[in-house]
């Protein structure tokens, strides 16, 4: 804006932002009053809206199960995991040898470390998903 209160001129020489047209009847849309319109669904029409019993003991039971045994999935993969990178690192310690073995000038311990540790974490996001997949389908099977 400038000092005046008008619009600066755009790059293009024209001035700022121009005022949205309103709708006109042959859009098909009613043009705006700007009073609140309240929208609600027709009268006598019912919502299906699915009512669920309480839980009972037995539901309770099997859902804290199905927790507990994907918390120890979980658990086990990460540890399994770790041990597998902990033992890498264990291993490029243990035998220095190791890095005079190289790939394209690269030390094989770089390789390793740097390209070998993706398909492993494919790998154990591959077994984790298809034993969560199993725990929640036996959950399923009881819980029907």
């Amino acid at each position: 804006m400038s000092e005046s209160g008008a619009a600066a001129p755009g790059p293009g020489g024209s001035p700022g932002p121009r005022p949205v047209p309103a709708p006109s009847p042959a859009d098909g849309l009613p043009a705006p009053t700007g009073a609140r319109v309240r929208v609600s669904a027709p009268a006598g029409t019912m919502l299906n809206i699915v009512r669920r019993s309480a839980p009972d003991a037995a539901d309770t039971f099997y859902v804290h199960s199905l927790i507990r045994s994907q918390l120890r999935l979980a658990a086990s993969v990460a540890l399994a995991f770790l041990l597998l990178l902990v033992g890498l690192a264990v291993m490029v310690f243990t035998w220095p040898q190791i890095n005079d073995i190289r790939l394209a000038t690269i030390p094989l311990p770089w390789w390793l470390l740097g390209v070998g540790v993706y398909p492993l974490i494919m790998v154990c996001a591959f077994l984790f998903n298809r034993a969560a997949a199993r725990n929640e389908a036996k959950y399923r099977s009881i819980a029907k």
